[in-house]
This record gives structure tokens, sequence and C-alpha cells, in this order.
């Protein structure tokens, strides 16, 4: 979206002046195996930890190497996201942690630990690591959801499986037909694929139609996600997103050169009242 949060929010608010659909690729949702393990979720009732494990050893070579922090910058807005998803839920703060093995090829920290709260007060806690050889996790991680009614595990290649001991298999099986995608069930596509047919069909339905995932003010949160992590590694501390958001805010309103832009930013009640719901529907 951007390389910065208070850019992302300048092109929020560019949006909304022109009116021009954006809508950013998070490509790893439009995974069929994840909109399983969210219909999975929804039957288990309300959730209480979602835990996911990132660990691989890719010797990329280049920019990547050399970059200061390589996990969290480069790759942790894909599990973040995905949280956001599952969970139907926005984050409320984190405390993250940083830190690079002796071994590690990276320059940064290539290891990272996360706990996020979410809305409702469920928690989503994140650790990984770039350079960790053996036994490695697939590009999607592996997942755990703790939830009042069961627990449902995704290994992020094979289907997830959940476990309700008081529900009926068929109420959290997470199967369904074709007449269940108009209910969120079933993915528009795999990947990059998926994105470009919800953004075709979003622009053929025009300004009236439903948002797709990824519109600009909805995909910001994951954006925040990382920089708030971010923050509380260098801080050492838990830091509120809220407080990442708005001080966003304000230097997005600092450097916009474009006027009306800048006076849609100014007028936002708040950054997270802005995001949600989206401004474009």
């Amino acid at each position: 979206m951007a390389d910065t949060l208070p850019r992302a929010l300048s092109l929020a608010a560019a949006s909304e002046v022109t009116g021009q659909l954006f809508m950013v690729s998070q490509s790893r949702r439009y995974n069929q195996q994840l909109f399983t393990l969210r219909a999975q979720a929804r039957g288990l009732g309300a959730p209480g930890a979602l835990v996911t494990e990132f660990f691989k050893a890719p010797r990329f070579g280049g920019f990547r190497e050399r970059m200061v922090h390589p996990l969290l910058v480069d790759m942790a807005i894909h599990p973040f996201d995905a949280a956001r998803f599952l969970l139907d839920a926005e984050p409320v703060s984190v405390y993250c942690e940083e830190f690079n093995p002796p071994w590690s090829w990276y320059d940064g920290d290539a290891a990272a630990s996360a706990i996020f709260e979410m809305e409702g007060g469920s928690r989503f806690v994140y650790t990984g690591s770039w350079c960790s050889p053996g036994q490695e996790t697939s590009w999607n991680g592996s997942w755990r959801l703790s939830a009042e009614h069961g627990t449902a595990v995704w290994d992020g290649e094979e289907a997830p499986v959940a476990d309700a001991p008081d529900r009926a298999p068929e109420a959290v099986s997470g199967r369904f037909g074709d007449a269940d995608a108009d209910d969120g069930a079933v993915a528009p596509g795999e990947g990059i694929a998926g994105a470009l047919v919800e953004f075709l069909d979003a622009l053929e339905a025009g300004p009236g139609g439903t948002a797709p995932m990824g519109e600009v003010h909805q995909n910001i949160m994951s954006l925040a996600m990382v920089e708030a992590a971010v923050e509380s590694a260098s801080r050492g501390g838990r830091v509120r997103v809220d407080e990442v958001l708005d001080n966003a805010w304000r230097q997005a309103l600092a450097i916009e050169s474009r006027g009306d832009v800048r006076a849609r930013l100014a007028a936002w009640p708040s950054v997270r009242a802005a995001l949600t719901p989206p401004a474009r529907v």
C-alpha cells in the first residue's frame, strides 16, 4: 500500500476525495483453507486465543538480509492480516520482542514474538523466525484457535481440523457448498488470482457495491499492526494501536501536499472511526 503508515492514511483520504477504488491484494487471504478455518471459528463461539507459529530459513540474499526488521516488516503482515480475518476483530494493543539468534545470517532481528489484544478481549499470539532450519512450517505458518466450544488447528497446507466436544460435527465442520458462497465461506479464488476476481467484481458493481477485501480503509489496520509491533519492540513495552494511528495521522497532515486530501484527513473524527466502517462502500 505504502512504505509508511502516514502515507497509507493519505492514500485512504485520497480515495475518499477522488471516489476511486483503491484495493490492496492481501494475496494470502485468498486461500480456501483459511476461509474454511474462518467458518470453523464461527462455529466454535467466542474466541479466546489465536496462535500462529512461523519458522523458516530462507537465504534470500539482497535487501532482506540487510533490513533492520526483516521478519516483522517483510513477512509478518500476512499472518497479522489473516488474524484480523479469522477473528473478525481489530487490534487494540501489542507487546512485541525482537531478537537475532547468534547463527543468523541477517543483519537485523530475524526472530520475533508478539501478543496482540484484539477487540472483544481475545488474544492473537505470533512467534516466528527467518533463520530456523529444520522442521520448517509452511509459508502460511501453523495455526491454533482456542474458542468457547472447542479448538481448530491448521498446518497452513492441509485442510484445517476443528474439535468441539459439546457441538455436533456439522456445526463446526467448515464444509459448505456453492450456496454458501454469499455467506463468505468460499474464497473467490486462490492467491492473486482471487484478489483480481474480487477487484473486477467491485469495479463492475460500482460505488454502490460491497467493498472488496483489501479496500484501502480495511487494509490499513494490518499495516498498523506491523508498525505497532515494531514500535513495541523498539520501546520495550506495550503499545496501543490507536496511539500509532494518531501519530501517523498527525504526520500525514504535516506531509500531505494536496489541499483537498489534507482537508479530508483533518475532517476525520478519529483514525479508527474513519477506517471502520470503510468510507467507500
